[in-house]
C-alpha cells in the first residue's frame, strides 16, 4: 500500500513565491538574501498555520543555495538544495523547545553553534515555540544570541511573543505573521483539490475556510478528513455535517421569520436546530454572525467584509435590503446580550426564546 501523505506536509510550500498571503514578510526575508544584509537573529510570529515554520525553513534553504535564481529563489539542484529537500541538511538544525526547554537543552544547542557547516554558507538553527522556555534558559541563550558565530543565524518561531522576555526581543529582528484570510484560503484549497483530482462546491471550500479560522494547516487538515468522508466530490451538505456547522439556511429563515413579525416560526426554528444536537450559545453566536454580515452586506462600501461565497453573498444583499439598518442594530445588540448572559442563566432555552421572540416584534413597533 502506498503511504499516505498528509496535504499538509506534501503541499507545504518550498519556495518563498509559493508561501501563502505572506508577502510582506517573503519579500523582505528575500531583499535582505539579495542585498547580504542578513541578521543573526529573528523572530517569526503569529497564530497557529500561518507559515512561520515554513518560512524559516525556506529561508534556511535559500541562503545556502550555491545558484540562486533571478529572483532570488533557491535552485533546487545544487547539492545544498538537495541535501535539503532529502531531509539530509546538516545546515538546518530544529529544536522543540515546547520539550528541551530547560538550561542543559540551550547548552547543549551553544555547543553545537560552534560547529561550522560542512556545505554552504550558514548554520541555520530554528527553535520552534520558544516562549516555552525556561527563564534560566533564556538567560544562558542570551549571550550566544547577542554574538552567535558568523555561519549561524538563529530563527526564533513563537505563537505568543507577549511570553518572551524583552531581552530577547532587543536582540532579534521580529517578523508578526497574520491570519490568513478566508478568501485566500479558499483559493489554495481549490488549486489543492485540482491537483488531487476532487471536486468541491465554493461553498463547500468557503466554509472549510471559514471553520480554518486563519490557519492553512488546519485548513488541508479539515480538507483532508472531507475527502475521506465523501470520497471525491465535496459538498456544501457534507461539509456541514461533518463538521457539525450551523446551515446558513436557518438563520435565512430565520430573520424572514423576524421580518414578517412571526414569533412562532422563530421559535419552531429554534427547536428545529436543538433537535439536531447544537448548542443554544452555538446557535445566538450564529445569529449574531449572520445579522451582522447582513448589515455589512447593506452598504457597497462595506459589503469587502462579507467573507462567504458568491451564491450567498447574493442572498444576504437580498435580505439586508429588506432589513432596515436599525432593525439589524436592534436585533444584532439583543442577541449579542443574549450570547453573553446565556452561561449565567437558570433557564437557558427560555432565554434565547424570549430573545427571538423580542426580536421578530421590533418591526411591529414601528407599524
Amino acid at each position: 500500500m502506498e503511504n499516505f501523505v498528509v496535504s499538509a506536509r506534501k503541499y507545504r510550500p518550498d519556495s518563498f513565491r509559493t508561501v501563502v498571503a505572506q508577502d510582506a514578510i517573503t519579500s523582505t526575508l528575500k531583499n535582505a538574501i539579495k542585498t547580504r544584509q542578513l541578521a543573526h537573529s529573528y523572530l517569526f510570529c503569529g497564530p497557529r498555520g500561518v507559515g512561520k515554520t515554513t518560512c524559516a525553513r525556506i529561508f534556511a534553504k535559500t541562503i545556502n543555495c550555491s545558484n540562486l535564481t533571478p529572483d532570488h529563489e533557491a535552485c533546487n539542484e545544487c547539492e545544498s538544495c538537495k541535501a535539503f529537500d532529502s531531509n539530509r541538511s546538516y545546515n538546518i538544525h530544529e529544536l522543540d523547545a515546547a520539550s528541551n526547554n530547560s538550561v542543559d537543552d540551550i547548552r547543549n544547542l551553544i555547543d553545537q553553534v560552534r560547529i561550522p557547516p560542512q556545505i554552504g554558507s550558514y548554520s541555520v538553527y530554528i527553535i520552534d515555540e520558544v516562549h516555552m522556555l525556561s527563564a534560566s534558559a533564556f538567560n544562558a541563550f542570551l549571550k550566544t544570541l547577542e554574538e552567535p558565530p558568523r555561519h549561524a543565524i538563529f530563527v526564533l518561531a513563537t505563537t505568543e511573543k507577549h511570553k518572551i522576555i524583552p531581552t530577547i526581543l532587543s536582540r532579534c529582528q521580529i517578523f508578526d505573521f497574520n491570519r490568513i484570510s478566508i478568501s485566500d484560503i479558499a483559493g489554495y484549497l481549490d488549486f489543492v483539490a485540482r491537483e488531487e483530482g476532487v471536486t468541491a462546491e465554493p461553498s463547500a471550500v468557503n466554509m472549510i475556510a471559514r471553520k480554518a479560522d486563519g490557519a492553512m494547516r488546519d485548513a488541508l487538515s479539515i480538507f483532508d478528513q472531507l475527502v475521506s468522508f465523501s470520497g471525491r466530490n465535496i459538498t456544501y451538505q457534507d461539509v456541514i455535517t461533518h463538521l457539525n456547522v450551523l446551515d446558513y439556511e436557518y438563520y435565512f429563515r430565520l430573520v424572514d421569520s423576524f421580518l414578517k413579525n412571526q414569533v412562532t416560526e422563530a421559535l419552531l426554528i429554534f427547536n428545529e436546530v436543538l433537535g439536531k444536537g447544537f448548542e443554544g450559545q452555538h446557535f445566538i453566536s450564529g445569529l449574531s454572525s449572520h445579522l451582522r454580515d447582513l448589515m455589512v452586506s447593506r452598504d457597497p462600501v462595506t459589503i469587502q467584509l462579507l467573507e462567504v461565497g458568491g451564491d450567498i453573498r447574493e442572498r444576504y444583499k437580498v435580505q439586508a435590503d429588506a432589513a432596515s439598518h436599525e432593525f439589524l442594530l436592534e436585533a444584532l445588540q439583543l442577541a449579542n446580550e443574549c450570547d453573553y448572559q446565556y452561561k449565567t442563566s437558570q433557564n437557558k432555552r427560555l432565554s434565547v426564546e424570549l430573545t427571538l421572540a423580542r426580536i421578530a416584534q421590533l418591526t411591529l413597533k414601528k407599524k
